[in-house]
This record gives C-alpha cells, sequence and structure tokens, in this order.
C-alpha cells in the first residue's frame, strides 16, 4: 500500500493498521527519512535509532522501517521495546536521531511514528517531517531515493540501565521515607520502566495493568479522560496508598491521583516541579501554556523565578525553551519538559518529582497537603463543542465579552480575564470543534462562567 497523506499529522505519523498505515508505507517511510534526518543532515553518524512500544504491528512495522532505512547505506540501531522519553533519551546521549513507533494514547488500531534528530529536537512540519511526506507521496528521483549498493547494517542496544541511571541523577530518590504508590501502566510502556526506577528504593509498588499489551484489555492507555482514571482512584483507596500515577501507552505523559483518589491537576503537578527547578536554579525561567492555571505564574514569582506564557502545544513549549534558557516547562495536558532531557518531555521524570517531593516530607504529611499549595483555584477542564465554524465561534465570543472591557488576549484562541476568574476558547487544529478552559476562585464562580460560555458556543454553533 502507498502512503496516504492523512497520516503526515502535524509533529507525527499515525494511522489505522493495516487500513492507513502498513508496512509497505513504512518501508518508503524508512527509505525518506534515512535521507532527510542522516544522509542530508549536517555532520553526525550514518546511524538512526529506532524504538517501538508494545502494539501487535510494531514488530513488523520497525523491520520494514529499518529495510528502508538501511537501503539508504544508513545503519540502524533497534532499541527494541522502549518508552518514548527513552528513544528521546537515546537520542541525545548518542547524539542520534531517532524514530519512535507508537500511537501514544490512541486505540489499539492504531499505529504511528515520532521523530526526533539528534539530541531529542523535535521534527514536525517545520523541521523535517514536511521533506519527509514529501519524498514518499512523490515519486522517488533516481538521486535521492534510489537503494545504495552499500547496504546499512542492523545492530541492538539496550538503553533501559542507563535510561534508569539518568533519571536517578536528576531526580534522586534513594533517601526517600517509605511510599506506597499504585502505578496503571495500562497495558503500556511504564509496565516495563516503572519496576526498573523503583528497584532498591523505600517505595511499595502496587501495579496495575503492567503486562505489554497493545489490546489494552483493561482500558485505553489514555489517562486524560477521567473514565480511565477510575481503576487507579480506587486501588490507591483500598490499597492505602501515598499516590496514585497512570502512564499513557508510550509513557511520555503522567498523571497523578492522592491519596483521597482525587486527580492532582497538571497545573499543580506545573507549580510543584518548577519550585523544585527554581530552588536548584534561582531565578531561571519557567515556561508554560496559556492555559495552565494562574498558580503556575504565581509559585513560578513567589520561587523567584521568571513565569514565561506560550501558546498551546509541545512545538511552542520547546521553542521558547531553546529562545529562554528555560529549566522546565509544563503543559496541561500532562506533558512536562526538563531542560537537562534535552527539552523533551517525561512523564517519568515528573512522576518522579512528585514521588521526591513528597518522599522528602515527614509521614503526617500526605500528597493532598503537599499539593494544596499548588491547587489554588477551580478549574473546569477541557470541554469541547463541535461548531460549524469554529474561528467564526471564537470571535463571536471575544466580541461578546469585549463589550464588558475585560482583559482578552489573543495569544492562542481568546482568553478572557477577569480578578476573579478566566477563560479561554480557541478552535481545535484537525477537526470542528471549539476547545474551553474556565478557571475561578469558586467552584460556583467556575460553574457559572463555564455555564455561561457554554451557552454562548453552543447557542451559536447550528
Amino acid at each position: 500500500m502507498s502512503a496516504s497523506s492523512s497520516i503526515f499529522k502535524a509533529y507525527d505519523v499515525r494511522g489505522v493498521y493495516p487500513d492507513d498505515f502498513d508496512e509497505d508505507a513504512a518501508r518508503e517511510i524508512g527509505k525518506a527519512a534515512a535521507q532527510v534526518l542522516v544522509v542530508e543532515a549536517e555532520g553526525g553518524e550514518n546511524k538512526l535509532l529506532i524504538g517501538r512500544d508494545m502494539r501487535p504491528s510494531g514488530e513488523s512495522l520497525v523491520q520494514a522501517f529499518a529495510e528502508g532505512v538501511t537501503s539508504q547505506g544508513v545503519d540502524v540501531v533497534l532499541l527494541g521495546l522502549t518508552s518514548s522519553d527513552e528513544l528521546y533519551f537515546a537520542t541525545g546521549t548518542y547524539q542520534l536521531p531517532g524514530a519512535m513507533f507508537t500511537a501514544s494514547h490512541n486505540p489499539a488500531q492504531y499505529n504511528g511514528i515520532k521523530f526526533a534528530k539528534a539530541g531529542a529536537a523535535p521534527v514536525g512540519q517545520d523541521t523535517g517531517l514536511a521533506e519527509i511526506a514529501t519524498r514518499v507521496l512523490n515519486a522517488p528521483s533516481a538521486t535521492s531515493r534510489a537503494d545504495k549498493t552499500q547496504v546499512g547494517t542492523i545492530t541492538e542496544l539496550d538503553v533501559l540501565p542507563d535510561y534508569i541511571a539518568y533519571l536517578h541523577e536528576l531526580v534522586p530518590l534513594a533517601k526517600s521515607r517509605p511510599l506506597k504508590v499504585v502505578v496503571d501502566a495500562g497495558n503500556g510502556m511504564a509496565g516495563l520502566t516503572m519496576p526498573a526506577v523503583v528497584k532498591g528504593l523505600p517505595i511499595d509498588l502496587v501495579p496495575l495493568y503492567f503486562e505489554l499489551d497493545g489490546t489494552f484489555p483493561n482500558h485505553d492507555a489514555n489517562p486524560i479522560d477521567p473514565m480511565n482514571l477510575v481503576d487507579l482512584q480506587r486501588a490507591v483507596v483500598e490499597h492505602d496508598a501515598d499516590l496514585g500515577i497512570a502512564f499513557d501507552g508510550d509513557a511520555d505523559r503522567a498523571f497523578l491521583v492522592n491519596e483521597l483518589g482525587m486527580p492532582i491537576t497538571p497545573s499543580a503537578v506545573t507549580a510543584l516541579i518548577a519550585a523544585r527547578e527554581l530552588a536548584r536554579e534561582p531565578g531561571a525561567a519557567i515556561i508554560h501554556n496559556l492555559i495552565t492555571s494562574r498558580a503556575v505564574p504565581e509559585v513560578v514569582a513567589e520561587s523567584g523565578g521568571v513565569a514565561v506564557k506560550t501558546r498551546v502545544g509541545h512545538s511552542f513549549i520547546k521553542q521558547r525553551m531553546a529562545e529562554t534558557g528555560a529549566i522546565f516547562g509544563g503543559e496541561h495536558s500532562g506533558h512536562f519538559y526538563f531542560r537537562e532531557f534535552w527539552r523533551a518531555d517525561s512523564g517519568m521524570l515528573a512522576a518522579m518529582h512528585v514521588l521526591a517531593a513528597l518522599g522528602e516530607t515527614t509521614p503526617d504529611v500526605t500528597a493532598s497537603h503537599l499539593m494544596r499549595t499548588y491547587e489554588r483555584y477551580v478549574p473546569s477542564g477541557e470541554i469541547n463543542t463541535q461548531v460549524a465554524s469554529p474561528a467564526e465561534t471564537v470571535l463571536m465570543v471575544r466580541d461578546v465579552y469585549a463589550k464588558h472591557g475585560l482583559e482578552i488576549d489573543e495569544m492562542d484562541g481568546v482568553t478572557v480575564a477577569s480578578s476573579n476568574w478566566w477563560f479561554n476558547v480557541r478552535p481545535s487544529n484537525t477537526e470542528p470543534l471549539v476547545r474551553l478552559n474556565v478557571e475561578a476562585n469558586s467552584e460556583d464562580e467556575m460553574s457559572r462562567l463555564r455555564d455561561e460560555v457554554l451557552g454562548l458556543i453552543r447557542g451559536g454553533s447550528n
């Protein structure tokens, strides 16, 4: 099957296997990736790293992709089963480009590829992915895509031990007080990496769904959906645990619940990690997107740092981190970025920061008590509404609130703010949806504002 343009997204390749994305497509993408990321890149070794998650289609797709890469005279280093941030670690440690076969939090029928340049530098439409797509979708030229006489080699490398050792260099846990922690791996890659992280530590690990199974027999590996946190919440309470952690399929995102089984917002995690990182490097910049809680810039200022706001999306976070030298960045979606991790995102590092913060306290301090400093406001969570014209709907909401003399910011969609609340409405980049986020000083105020704005959106959506 020839590759379809529909599988080339803004930041990765993704589609249903084998209908949209099969071995033939993977082989052609491998040829193009070898040319764009290795042959035509300045300097570097003639090698490309490949990792994969536990999806059943991954092994054959990797094999086909590797055939495409080696046909261009480029050597392949197979990392085997890895998390996405383990692949990023390898690209940083060995200064080689890499390809990670995963569909992240998508259901079992999907698979895809995330690319990274040497040093975990992102590959998106403007940084190489469009060129890869063009070469795959257009007829290959004899100069750029013909198979080379000298075929590349394929070797294997296990980077898990070095990856775990580096994580512990960044966030030491050896002096933690004893903790009981429930972890829901969702049958994803955290089932492989989490036991290695806590081995030999005073952490009593209660595993949920650690068996690597890309058919996701228990629930989707998508912890941003509250339905997929239910098992974790129940287990935390049943086991009288100190904390609960849920990972998505490729373990690059982490979501947490406290000892009561209540979710801890990613904004609160962002604020906690920001405070910890600023204690290490006072005055540093911290990146947050515009729909994280007001608590984030407040905590950053209180901790002596500089808060820098960006649009939603990892490309904007990474760009601003590079421009400002920021030590850390966090998003509402559970992505957390670390300068010492090549500005790449790591759900495991974020989880370790929370474990370390809790482990440094006395036994009477619970997770809910620890996070109280960072959970200052009431969020709505993201609410999506299908509309006929997202852009027009956003402008309509802006015009309604502009009449009241409120603060309006159009960095990404429209953000309207008063002293007691704020909300953001923005159009989806890929679907006919408007996304709404609301935060207020109280539950009543948040509910009132949420319903008011939703009334405008849904009243004008026909």
